[in-house]
């Protein structure tokens, strides 16, 4: 018997995402963020865990004559299912669920396989209500995550060009190791 949609959520869905390798002011936009991402593809596959294949970014789905963009989709090669990720910059909105469901649905009528088990949504937030995000997925079916996400503190220019590079650090811890040995 395949798996109920429930735990292939709750077994690929890990809260909070720790993205650190990926560092922008705080006030950034989702297509910023998603750049990042995709620039730094394989930091984001290893922190997604073991079995993510990476589709592509603004995987373009086209319905009666509409496109509409999917932020980012995986593949899953051990839950043999698609994963499509939706980012989002600010708190968690219950309208996310309808837009992540939506893109569930297409991927699962235009590209899923006989073989494939269901797709799955995984939202990933800045913030998250847990009551709000509870009461938001109990009125659909569709399998569907919602995750918190970490970034790296953004460290301005300015105070950025003032600290001391990798070598200058090197340099000094070298040198005090040679002070020690004298």
């Amino acid at each position: 018997m395949p798996p109920k949609n429930s735990d292939l959520v709750n077994n690929t869905v890990k809260d909070p995402y720790i993205f650190e390798f990926i560092s922008l002011n705080n006030n950034y936009k989702e297509q910023e963020l998603e750049y990042n991402m995709v620039s730094k593809i394989k930091d984001v596959l290893l922190e997604l865990g073991k079995g993510f294949s990476f589709v592509g970014n603004q995987y373009k789905i086209s319905i009666d004559n509409q496109d509409f963009y999917i932020d980012l989709l995986f593949y899953h090669l051990e839950l043999r299912c698609y994963i499509v990720v939706e980012l989002k910059a600010g708190e968690f909105k219950p309208e996310y669920v309808g837009q992540i469901g939506f893109y569930v649905t297409a991927v699962d009528k235009l590209l899923q396989k006989e073989y494939d088990n269901p797709t799955i949504g995984l939202l990933l937030c800045r913030e998250k209500n847990r009551v709000t995000v509870d009461w938001s997925l109990q009125s659909t079916n569709v399998p569907i995550g919602v995750s918190t996400y970490k970034l790296n503190k953004y460290i301005p220019k300015d105070i950025l060009d003032k600290l001391p590079t990798e070598e200058e650090i090197n340099l000094h811890i070298d040198m005090e190791n040679g002070d020690n040995n004298e």
